[in-house]
């Protein structure tokens, strides 16, 4: 497992936290999300993602992924 730190571009509440939160649970590979959208970051505990396969989850959701931080595990 990897932990990824995304900074995301767009949340203005909780319910952009959820909808991301949804879309990026839903991929097969991730474990764990949690979103700030006060501090405009999720981060993700996932196996064997790409960042492009994560930015086009936090696209369908109607955000944009801005940059991707690895996290030591």
């Amino acid at each position: 497992m990897s932990k990824i730190e995304i900074q995301i571009e767009g949340m203005t509440c909780g319910h952009c936290a959820m909808t991301i939160t949804k879309e990026l649970s839903g991929l097969a590979g991730v474990a764990n999300v949690q979103v700030d959208h006060a501090k405009g970051i999720a981060t993700v505990e996932q196996n064997g993602l790409s960042n492009d396969q994560l930015s086009e989850a936090i696209t369908a959701a109607g955000y944009t992924a801005k940059e991707f931080t690895p996290l030591d595990a």
